[in-house]
């Protein structure tokens, strides 16, 4: 019985679930690690040149994780479409699901590179940065994000794998890209033998060979993988299919960009403290975005197996995998918070040597420790949401949390009380530690599954019908929609 297989088996100790969370969950980690190593090697490498590349850097880094946002909600369409279908034994409509993602991924892709090449410095602007590093920045911009089909095709196709429980493929395809991104990093930014020194379109050029190799790499394990069948008839846009991908993902990009966007206005406040505390505040993100990596692939593990469950019908088992999944995780994370809180300031010494900008480093990251436990209920609630169709709820309350909360105490912490990056960083962990009650107090009140009767008719039939016996609970069973 496969990992996948045993997701829906009944009756299982905790120790045997709590196996497979790990074995779903490990590689998802190890590609998260990776994944944020693509940034850092970035930041770490231009940080030897100036200050003013870092933050040229960050502002892009901002505006890109808006497209991030929308590619992460095409594969969480993709992701929670195939393991619901995946639970319901249907992998002819789960390769379907997947074609119909990558279609969907490659007008995203080629849309927002076409926004890039035209729109760099006006976006850029918004954030308020100075003349320099935008114009830094807005070079920067056009070499990584232009391409930016590569970027979607990442996120799909790394969704795809995962929507039948293959966690390790996109894991080793992001190491393969991580190795190639480090090397060319090194070789571009400072030069090398004939190879002369390049700097930050170094970087961006290292980052754009990087995601290349990447996706032709997922592209090699799809092809291996044997429940996944792609036919020449099914690459034309299927209405109904794509409807239940922006059914499911334009919550989730929504969610994405009001964090995203909301991200964007408190930047704004804090590029107003100064370049010194905003390269502090973006070095320190940095940093902290390794303690995520252990949520996220958690994260990662809940929506495969509460997807599977959902799919299957099993409401109860999807609830006590969704807990359990947050308990370990917040378990992790805490270790996580005890590492940021003793080391921060010492990591933060590698960016930087000026000794402002390392205390503030320090004080960022000694307040995010504190929310570290709160920080792996939330994602891995969230991914847990998605798993059982819903992404609108979790949606709304990032729009209110990203709004109301954190944007609102940034401002009153960080401005109007003078309390800078500490102002700045105690809002994240308020919004943080709000958001993660509610979404547990929901499941805790069973409002948070997608049930059958909240479904489309010809969902409630594709998720009822038996693989094998094609018998359905209701009327009629619909095996080829």
């Amino acid at each position: 019985m496969t990992v996948s297989d045993q997701t829906l088996a009944q009756g299982l100790s905790t120790k045997e679930k709590i196996k497979i969370i790990i074995v779903l969950a490990v590689p998802a980690v190890i590609e998260n690690f990776f994944q944020t190593m693509l940034g850092f090697a970035d930041t770490f490498f231009v940080a030897q040149i100036g200050l003013e590349e870092v933050s040229a850097i960050g502002v892009t880094n901002a505006v890109l994780a808006i497209y991030f946002a929308i590619f992460m909600a095409v594969g969480v369409g993709v992701n929670v479409l195939m393991v619901n279908a995946a639970g319901a034994g249907n992998y002819k409509r789960a390769s379907k699901v997947a074609q119909q993602g990558i279609i969907l991924a490659s007008f995203i892709g080629l849309f927002t590179g076409l926004v890039t090449f035209i729109f760099a410095e006006p976006l850029l602007r918004l954030l308020g940065v100075e003349q320099r590093v935008l114009e830094i920045g807005a070079l920067y911009f056009r070499i990584v994000a232009v391409p930016s089909i590569f970027m979607a095709y990442m996120f799909v196709l790394s969704s795809v794998l995962r929507g039948i429980g293959n966690t390790k493929s996109p894991m080793k395809a992001v190491i393969i890209a991580n190795v190639v991104n480090i090397i060319l990093d090194y070789v571009l930014i400072f030069g090398f033998l004939f190879i002369p020194a390049l700097g930050i379109v170094g970087a961006g050029i290292a980052g754009v060979f990087a995601r290349i190799v990447g996706t032709v790499v997922l592209v090699y394990y799809i092809q291996k993988n044997n429940q996944i069948t792609f036919y020449k008839e099914w690459w034309r846009i299927h209405k109904d299919y794509q409807k239940e991908l922006l059914g499911l993902g334009t919550p989730a990009a929504g969610e994405r960009l009001a964090m995203r966007i909301g991200q964007v206005v408190y930047f704004g406040f804090i590029v107003a403290l100064g370049t010194n505390t905003f390269a502090a505040h973006q070095i320190a993100g940095n940093i902290e975005t390794f303690s995520y990596m252990i949520a996220y692939g958690f994260a990662a593990a809940a929506t495969i197996i509460v997807g599977k469950q959902v799919g299957a019908g099993n409401y109860n088992e999807a609830k006590s995998y969704a807990k359990l999944i947050s308990d370990i995780s917040a378990f992790f994370m805490i270790f996580m918070g005890v590492l940021l809180f003793l080391l921060g300031e010492w990591i933060g010494s590698f960016f930087s040597e000026d000794s402002v900008v390392i205390a503030e480093i320090g004080t960022a990251l000694k307040i995010a420790a504190v929310f570290q436990p709160f920080l792996a209920i939330l994602l891995i609630l969230t991914g847990a949401y998605q798993g059982a169709r819903n992404t609108k709820y979790p949606m709304y309350l990032t729009t209110m949390g990203m709004w109301i909360v954190r944007t609102g105490l940034v401002y009153m912490l960080a401005v109007q009380m003078n309390m800078g990056i500490a102002g700045v960083w105690t809002a994240i962990g308020i919004d943080i530690v709000f958001r993660a009650i509610v979404l547990w107090y929901r499941m805790e009140k069973n409002k948070w599954i997608k049930t059958e009767e909240q479904m489309s008719f010809k969902d409630r039939v594709e998720c009822q019908c038996h693989p094998q016996t094609k018998q359905p609970r209701m009327n009629e069973c619909v095996n080829n929609y």
